[in-house]
């Protein structure tokens, strides 16, 4: 670490071409790109990386500054400073910032699913008070996860809901595996915990919340490859207003997509059919939307 710089941990997956970027979502790690990585090396340079506070990465303050500091720096040590951003949930937020932040150097951004809740007016049909009432109880439930200590027993089980999810999803286990292992970690006194911990997750989740995402679009004059995911998250147990509340929110990110798609000629708005977790559902889908975005016909970059 240097100053407010963090030394991200990087898989190199190696490859030849245009260099990409991959950046996973909130309380992930680069574990998540595993299988998409390889279907792209054969065209793209490949790097991910560990966010700070995530994977195997150092811990630090989680803010928007001090992150797209570090994702500078390692573009820098590998000599690749005008790869493609390529961004899942709050890791497209970041390409789009980073694009952004860098014009002229970086050719674009990939943001996958990086919507976060959107704002009241994108829920069609419902009062935008009752939507914020709902959003507040949403955020509240997911505070619980970053820093979670794990009982004695706490891994297993862990293990064993990863499973689960692998045969209702049809995931490999063996990917959601990864993840878990990745992001979990040993403190000083033995107890094992998920990272971020929890004031580094708190930290994310107000930076996320902060963004406009659609002002950022705008701003950005670098090509953006948007993708949505077609399905809906799985519902969440005890909140029955929960299932309508998102599908009115898809209906109008839709809509609000297809507005901005219809204003620039380089906004590529496409679905990837799967839900949010779509690099482990469907990574030949989401490979599939990256490669056609980053070819000579797909955008402005060249492969």
């Amino acid at each position: 670490m240097t100053g407010d710089r963090i030394a991200l941990a990087v898989h190199d997956h190696g490859g030849d071409g245009p260099p990409l970027l991959l950046l996973h979502g909130a309380g992930r790690t680069l574990a998540d790109w595993a299988a998409v990585a390889p279907l792209l090396v054969a065209r793209h340079r490949v790097l991910a990386v560990d966010l700070r506070g995530h994977g195997l990465s150092p811990s630090g303050p989680c803010k928007l500054p001090e992150v797209l500091g570090d994702i500078e720096d390692v573009l820098k040590e590998y000599g690749i400073p005008d790869a493609l951003p390529v961004g899942h949930s709050l890791g497209g937020m970041l390409a789009v910032l980073y694009a952004l932040e860098h014009p002229g150097v970086t050719p674009g951004a990939v943001n996958l699913d990086g919507f976060g809740w959107g704002r009241p007016d994108q829920y069609v049909g419902l009062d935008p008070d009752d939507v914020s009432q709902h959003l507040a109880e949403v955020r509240e439930l997911s505070a619980a996860g970053p820093g979670r200590e794990l009982p004695a027993d706490g891994l297993k089980n862990l293990l064993a809901e990863q499973r689960a999810m692998s045969d209702r999803l049809g995931i490999p286990y063996e990917l959601l595996e990864a993840g878990v292992l990745r992001a979990v970690r040993e403190r000083d006194d033995g107890v094992l915990e998920l990272r971020p911990g929890r004031e580094e997750g708190q930290q994310m989740r107000s930076a996320m919340d902060s963004l406009d995402l659609f002002d950022l679009f705008r701003r950005t004059t670098a090509p953006l490859l948007l993708g949505r995911a077609r399905r809906p998250v799985p519902s969440v147990p005890g909140l029955e207003w929960f299932d309508a509340m998102m599908a009115a929110y898809a209906e109008g990110l839709a809509r609000d997509l297809a507005a901005l798609a219809a204003e620039r000629d380089d906004v590529t708005v496409t679905e990837i059919d799967a839900t949010h977790a779509m690099l482990l559902e469907n990574p030949r889908a989401v490979a599939g939307a990256i490669l056609g975005f980053t070819s000579p016909r797909g955008s402005s970059q060249a492969s």
